[in-house]
């Protein structure tokens, strides 16, 4: 065995050394290995924060955490009818390059992916954890800011998207994207035997019912009161609407642009 530097080779003592150090550190770093192996596989599936979680041991059924977050949800329009007409391999390389955008702009500004339901995606921007009054407010505009921004990318990522799918003569992706905020249980929900790591509550069910209203309005962001409340973004209002399942009247806005 070479020394590396050009110069004599290990002799048959130093060698030997080698080859037990070797031999006994294997199998702690295949272990390691593995483990790095898992972890990238959970958060591929689960996402970073949630991936932690599970990995720290929160595994229970019924366990969880409130938080308060900016939520997205956001899917595409008449996917229905134009999955019927298009190969199903055209198909799923149009919802990930779909999913790339909307993905890729929640992960860049801090936020992350639920899950994907279908051509759907549910997104949380969490609050960090703050000390102070003000700085509770403070981290509810920075979770809202960040939601915002997000939204902003998905929509620039699919216009230029469009743009290439209409020069290969390819139908455009119209989709809709609706932002609220609020707290929301984190935890694990499911059955016995098959869990899911995912949020609930009033406000997901709001965020959920707003952007089915982007198609009714025309319009491809919606962003609810609490949302308009906690950021210095000019923001278009479009009066209070009623959504379905949903108690109180919801203050809409927009972006000026959309």
């Amino acid at each position: 065995v070479a020394n590396g530097a050009g110069g004599s080779a290990f002799g048959p003592a130093e060698a030997g050394l080698l080859r037990e150090v070797a031999r006994f550190s294997a199998a702690p770093l295949a272990a390691l290995a593995a483990r790095e192996a898992r972890a990238a596989l959970l958060e591929a599936y689960l996402g970073r924060r949630s991936a932690a979680r599970v990995q720290a041991g929160a595994l229970a059924r019924g366990t969880g955490e409130t938080i308060r977050a900016a939520l997205l949800c956001a899917d595409l329009r008449d996917f229905t009818a134009l999955s019927e007409v298009t190969e199903p391999h055209v198909m799923i390389t149009a919802l990930d390059a779909w999913f790339d955008r909307v993905a890729g702009a929640v992960h860049a500004f801090g936020g992350e992916v639920l899950k994907f339901i279908g051509d759907g995606v549910l997104a949380i921007f969490p609050v960090t954890a703050t000390s102070s009054e003000g700085d509770a407010a403070r981290g509810d505009c920075e979770a809202c800011e960040a939601a915002l921004r997000a939204v902003a990318a998905s929509r620039a990522g699919m216009a230029h998207l469009d743009q290439v799918r209409q020069a290969q003569g390819l139908a455009p992706l119209p989709f809709g994207a609706a932002l609220h905020f609020g707290e929301i249980l984190w935890g694990n929900i499911g059955a016995a035997d098959r869990l899911d790591f995912t949020a609930i509550g009033p406000a997901v069910n709001l965020v959920s019912r707003l952007e089915g209203l982007c198609k009714p309005l025309g319009r491809s962001v919606l962003i609810s009161g609490a949302v308009a409340a906690n950021t210095a973004t000019a923001l278009m209002p479009l009066g209070e609407h009623t959504l379905r399942g949903i108690a109180d009247p919801c203050a809409v806005f927009t972006l000026p642009e959309d």
